[in-house]
């Protein structure tokens, strides 16, 4: 078996494989169908300062290779989280981070700072790149200037491994990776999910409440691919891909592009036990090209 270990900054990672926030809860959803034990991280769902009740419904909708989604971070707030959630999940061996969001970079500390008390959490991914909600998210992570002035103001804060999601919706994502970068980020994960919207011809309106939402799922794993390619080139923390990943094949592709690790999320709603049997395929493919450690694959296209 070839050794699956990587590190995101301080973070040690059993195997690459973590899942992506929004598509696994809090984790403890998916304990009847996988052993959490054996995934790399676990990033549980956004988490916001207060509570949030979402969009209205409808807020998802299957589509050609995918789904769209605007369910808007519904969520009980850090607070519940910390004294709900947190004793639950604090057990599991391996890495339980928290999705963060916000409204304004103060929020976006706030949260962060009361998640650095906790101590079985070890990272945070800031989401700056939601598409689904109507102040804060992706307003962060389209500008330089914007992704920065976040990053900066949860860094003050937040002592743990750092790492900020980015949005594909820009035109040029590697500059704002730099600007994550420059501000002390330990690491980003792209790509969120890509604006699109669905018609119903028949009733003649919008499939979701809010017209538009986040496709995610098979159809964007190209773009994704070449956007976390684009970006490994362009900074020297580690970079987390995802999108699309459904098989150990489409993960490979991502680590070959310059991950240091990946996310599986709409995969996640076909197969609960997606995670593990990318793992295993990874484990395959290493073995029958007789590699010794997953390393030795990360980056190889550069």
């Amino acid at each position: 078996m070839a050794d699956l270990s990587v590190k995101i900054d301080k973070l040690k990672l059993k195997n690459p494989v973590m899942t992506a926030s929004g598509t696994f809860g809090y984790g403890l959803e998916f304990q009847d169908f996988v052993p959490l034990d054996q995934i790399g991280g676990i990033i549980v769902k956004g988490t916001t300062l207060k509570a949030r009740e979402g969009n209205d419904y409808p807020r998802m909708c299957e589509t050609a290779m995918g789904m769209l989604n605007c369910v808007g971070l519904q969520n009980k707030g850090v607070d519940y989280f910390v004294e709900n959630i947190y004793p639950q999940v604090k057990e599991i061996d391996t890495n339980i981070i928290v999705n963060v969001s916000g409204n304004s970079p103060d929020t976006y500390a706030e949260t962060a700072e009361k998640l650095n008390q906790l101590d079985h959490i070890p990272a945070i991914e800031l989401n700056i790149s939601c598409p689904n909600v109507k102040e804060g998210g992706m307003a962060f992570g389209v500008t330089c200037a914007g992704a920065a002035e976040v990053v900066k103001e949860v860094r003050k804060r937040y002592h743990k491994t750092l790492i900020v999601k980015l949005s594909p919706n820009v035109t040029d994502i590697a500059s704002i990776a730099r600007a994550c970068e420059d501000e002390g980020a330990d690491a980003v994960s792209l790509i969120n999910t890509l604006m699109g919207m669905a018609i119903d011809i028949e009733k003649r309106q919008p499939k979701l409440s809010i017209r538009t939402g986040g496709l995610s799922g098979p159809a964007v794993k190209p773009v994704a691919v070449r956007m976390v390619y684009d970006v490994a080139k362009a900074v020297k923390i580690p970079v987390i891909g995802l999108g699309g990943i459904s098989t150990a094949e489409d993960a490979i592709e991502f680590l070959m592009a310059g991950a240091t690790a990946i996310q599986i999320g709409t995969a996640n709603f076909v197969d609960p036990q997606v995670t593990i049997k990318v793992r295993d395929g990874i484990n395959k493919w290493l073995d029958k090209h007789s590699c010794k450690s997953v390393n030795e694959i990360i980056g190889c296209l550069r």
